[in-house]
């Protein structure tokens, strides 16, 4: 058994009703209902956490070094193109992940292109709403079976 751990960036506390031609109909609660069930399904544990507050997420960063994580699906939102930070605490964490959005980041605004985690990561779901956390939970429950 292993402990999984997503993380959520800003503004994803509004999935299901903002911009839901882009980000699609499901709500966070959701999505996370979804993993924690394939989880469970998995042998494994699940744990989640949403934030629109970078100094949070980098301290649960912090604590996923000490915890028992094994493994982690991140969509850190516009931090993703923004922040250095984080990219410095989750190296520090020393632990796998893969990095999922919603929407096709390359299909948007020029600014979205440049993700400060895709280099570092073991895989990138982009585009696929929220199937893409499912299929991250599935390419991770294989990697942490090997």
């Amino acid at each position: 058994m292993a402990s999984i751990l997503a993380l959520h960036g800003p503004n994803l506390n509004l999935l299901g009703s903002r911009e839901p031609h882009i980000y699609g109909y499901d709500t966070l609660a959701d999505i996370n209902a979804r993993l924690a069930s394939q989880c469970t399904q998995a042998g494994h544990e699940f744990a989640c956490l949403q934030s629109n507050d970078e100094a949070e997420l980098i301290q649960r960063l912090h604590l996923a070094r000490t915890d028992g994580t094994a493994f982690m699906i991140v969509n850190f939102g516009g931090f993703t193109h923004t922040s250095i930070a984080l990219r410095d605490a989750i190296l520090a964490s020393e632990l796998p992940f893969i990095e999922v959005h919603l929407s096709n980041l390359h299909s948007r605004e020029p600014f979205r292109h440049k993700s400060y985690f895709s280099d570092i990561a073991v895989g990138v779901i982009v585009g696929l709403g929220a199937q893409g956390y499912e299929l991250a939970l599935q390419a991770a429950c294989r990697k942490l079976a090997k």
